[in-house]
């Protein structure tokens, strides 16, 4: 259980972030699952971005809707033992690992509680038995229970830990990749609560179910005494059979348990809880087993990948038997609130016979009645948590779109198979590649990007093109139109396009005017057969993920502001992490050059002004540190080098001009209205070209910085300083220095969030860092920090205030 989707992190696989980035790793997490077989659940939280401690968290969640969340999900699954992966302490560091600390030891005491979490409402009541914590591998402190994760497996083939591994590798975005580990990797627990086994010291444990009866002997009561026999004994005789070089041996006794299993769960009626949901575990378990061991599978291919709202797509269900048992099957649902059957083919018989190394199918139109979309995004956010769709928060995260039901009688037991329906193809490179089924509005429209800046009052001369997707069957028109703000006209009032069937089509306008300072809309309308389009959804595709949708109206919000540009200033400017941030200094007018960032190594620097390296570039490619030595070569030569935030790394030797040390866990600004103090008001960085102001360290969004240095070389300025809340002074805001005849500035400001959102202050001040020259470096002479603070605004009016000399240390300024 997860509280939340990753939406605040950062992305080291692309430019996704805020709710895009959530979907990427909410599908990394279920391509994790995959391989190790877990299920995965979440809550309502939306990752905010970092926060200090639960305290601040919880200025952002609401405490009990999520402990409701979570307390729903407990009664879901009914876990006998409740594991928790933070302490719940400040130990854990970020503030929402320590409120998912103290929630599950909230859930475990409380989802029994049906006058605080009623039934209606958050399902039946289950009393976990057991809580435990983690420890960490290197720290065992506290441990109560210890495991090896190493143990190797020869059905498998592996160790646990390498499964692990592997499964970890799935979370990409994160840099989350690993070597495949071997021999002994031990794990350790704490156990803190126990309903059972109480009289046992932890210590003395064997293993965590320690205390709880694992059979089905604990069904006694709720399983009749004959049927419960019958079921012990089958499963005995089950796993005395196993064979796993002549399978079909095991067919006739998991038949068997899947028969005793139908029989308990007829008997059971639902009425005790531990009872139903073991049996339904282990009905899941054995019928999977069963079709495993009878060769039998079950494939659901559309002709498409994409169904327009409204249309219908061809579905064939094919039921392979490659086994040595004939078997029966007849299609019995499909699952999708979006889709439905347009009618079942072959409705005239209820079994078809599968012969042995044969297959039977079922061919049907599958008709579309809403667009799949992830369910968490459907009705946005309120506040910092997503809000519930009218169906309410589905209790599985898979939201597969579609998916059909097969019932396969094999040995005269029959079992259910769900598989999801999918398109498939063959990528030369990949081999076989499978997209869900996924339904979409006919026509979707949108624009290239969401948000853009403008130069204020400004002569705009512009390009907005707007792209059509069809999901449509048939070919269509479409007439596409633009709603523009004061200020701006364009060089047609609409365009007719024509769109092939699933096929897409675009439209450019040029755009003319100028616009007044401040936010502004344009949005994008497309009107066919009668109908007018005005959203549509960017598509977020990776090779180790499953391909998801993300819808948003069709708007472009340009952010005019009042921003000087000098007329020379060339820009070379080499990506980092989750970094869109190369466009928006384009918007401004500058003249910009993204180059590939191995071109770091071998690139023409003198041909720019200034050269500028994106969020932890260095920790995403570790290999071109060598390579840094050059940006210090431009800076001697005369030019201007502007390198925003890296981690620990840049402590190393080499990659900065001076040396800088950093805590752990680092010092950042997680409060994006933090105060921003001037400690130098006589800097050149702050006044030209643009004179920046109180005002434009308003409207932030998520974080002021990150991953400050503790201490700082001498050498360096740092004309800024700001800091959370009952937190020391922080000057680790820019820091500039004179490398040669150039300027080195180094900023732990969070540029890579203001720019792409159109934040009017962070574009001033960073075409101040790009025009940087070796008189911004100046330090004033030596006063205490804690006198040099003053507003932005009362910056002018101050003489020159003095600094502090030798390598400064913030804790010794509290």
């Amino acid at each position: 259980l997860s509280l939340t989707r990753g939406d605040g992190g950062q992305n080291l696989i692309g430019n996704e972030l805020g709710e895009a980035l959530g979907v990427v790793r909410t599908e990394e997490l279920l391509a994790a699952r995959r391989i190790d077989g877990a299920e995965q659940y979440f809550t309502r939280a939306y990752d905010f971005g970092f926060s200090k401690s639960a305290e601040e968290t919880w200025t952002h969640w609401p405490h009990d809707t999520l402990l409701g969340d979570v307390v729903k999900v407990v009664r879901a699954f009914k876990p006998q033992v409740i594991v928790a992966v933070f302490s719940g302490t400040p130990a854990d560091g970020h503030g929402q690992h320590q409120a998912s600390g103290i929630l599950a030891r909230e859930a475990y005491d409380a989802a029994g509680d049906t006058q605080r979490f009623p039934v209606a409402r958050y399902g039946d009541a289950w009393t976990p038995l057991k809580f435990y914590r983690t420890r960490t591998y290197w720290n065992h402190q506290g441990a109560t229970y210890r495991y090896n994760s190493g143990e190797y497996s020869p059905l498998l083939g592996r160790s646990y830990a390498e499964i692990a591994s592997l499964s970890r590798s799935q979370h990409r975005s994160q840099g989350f990749g690993q070597v495949l580990p071997k021999g002994a990797m031990i794990g350790s627990l704490k156990r803190e609560a126990s309903r059972v086994n109480e009289a046992t010291p932890a210590e003395q444990e064997k293993g965590i179910f320690d205390g709880i009866d694992t059979t089905v002997a604990r069904l006694a009561g709720a399983v009749p005494a004959a049927q419960l026999r019958e079921l012990t004994d089958a499963i005995a005789a089950a796993r005395a059979s196993v064979d796993l070089a002549a399978p079909d041996r095991m067919v006739a006794p998991l038949a068997r348990v899947v028969r005793a299993e139908d029989a308990a769960i007829a008997s059971a009626g639902g009425k005790d809880a531990d009872a139903a949901r073991s049996l339904e575990t282990l009905h899941g378990r054995a019928s999977r087993a069963l079709a495993l061991a009878a060769g039998v599978e079950v494939d659901a291919l559309a002709e498409r990948e994409v169904v327009g709202v409204g249309d219908s797509a061809k579905v064939t269900v094919t039921v392979y038997d490659r086994g040595r048992t004939p078997v029966s099957a007849d299609l019995a649902a499909l699952k999708e609130p979006g889709v439905k059957p347009s009618p079942l083919g072959r409705q005239d018989a209820t079994d078809w016979t599968v012969a042995p190394d044969s297959a039977t199918l079922w061919t049907f139109p599958l008709r579309a009645e809403a667009p799949s979309a992830p369910w968490w995004l459907t009705k946005g956010l309120a506040g910092d948590v997503f809000a519930l769709p009218a169906s309410g928060m589905p209790e599985s995260a898979d939201s597969t779109p579609a998916a059909v039901t097969v019932n396969v009688q094999i040995a005269g037991a029959r079992v259910a198979l769900t598989r999801p329906v999918a398109y498939r193809y063959a990528d030369p490179a990949r081999g076989e590649v499978r997209h869900p089924l996924v339904a979409a509005p006919a026509i979707s429209i949108t624009l290239d990007r969401t948000a853009e800046y403008a130069p204020a009052n400004a002569p705009l001369d512009r390009s907005v093109r707007v792209s059509l997707r069809s999901a449509s069957d048939v070919p269509r028109t479409a007439t596409v139109s633009l709603a523009l703000p004061a200020g701006l006209t364009a060089d047609s009032a609409s365009r007719t396009v024509s769109l092939p069937a699933s096929g897409s089509a675009s439209v450019t306008f040029r755009l003319r005017g100028r616009l007044a300072a401040g936010r502004h809309t344009i949005a994008a309308t497309a009107t066919s057969d009668g109908r007018t389009y005005a959203s549509g959804y960017e598509s977020i595709a990776y090779e180790h993920i499953r391909p998801q949708r993300l819808y948003h109206d069709a708007t472009l919000e340009v952010q005019a502001v009042d921003v000087k540009v000098p007329a020379a200033l060339t820009v070379a400017y080499f990506p980092g992490v989750g970094d869109d941030v190369a466009p928006s200094l384009a918007q401004l007018g500058l003249r910009v050059t993204v180059l590939d960032p191995a071109a770091l190594r071998t690139a023409d620097l003198s041909r720019y002004q200034t050269v500028v390296v994106g969020t932890r570039f260095f920790e995403a490619h570790p290999e071109l540190k060598p390579a840094a030595a050059r940006l210090l070569d431009h800076a001697r030569a005369g030019g201007t080098v502007v390198v925003q935030y890296g981690q620990y790394e840049m402590a190393e030797p080499g990659l900065l001009p001076f040396p800088v040390t950093y805590a752990r866990p680092a010092d950042r600004v997680t409060v994006e209205s933090a105060p921003v103090k001037v400690l130098d008001p006589s800097s050149p960085l702050l006044a030209s070209p643009n004179r920046i102001t109180d005002a434009d360290f308003a409207g932030w969004i998520q974080d002021r910085t990150l991953y400050m240095p503790r201490t700082i070389d001498p050498r360096y300025a740092t004309p800024l300083e700001t800091h959370d809340p009952g937190e020391p002074a922080n000057d680790g805001v820019i820091l500039v220095a004179p490398v040669g005849t150039g300027t080195y500035v180094y900023t732990t400001l969070a540029f890579f969030r203001q720019l792409p959102n159109g934040v009017p202050g962070a574009a001033r001040l960073f075409v101040n860092l790009l025009s940087a020259k070796p008189s911004a470096a100046r330090k004033p002479a030596g006063v205490p920090v804690s006198s040099r603070g003053t507003s932005l605004d009362r910056a002018g009016e101050r003489g020159q205030e003095t600094g502090i000399s030798g390598m400064r240390n913030r804790e010794g300024r509290r």
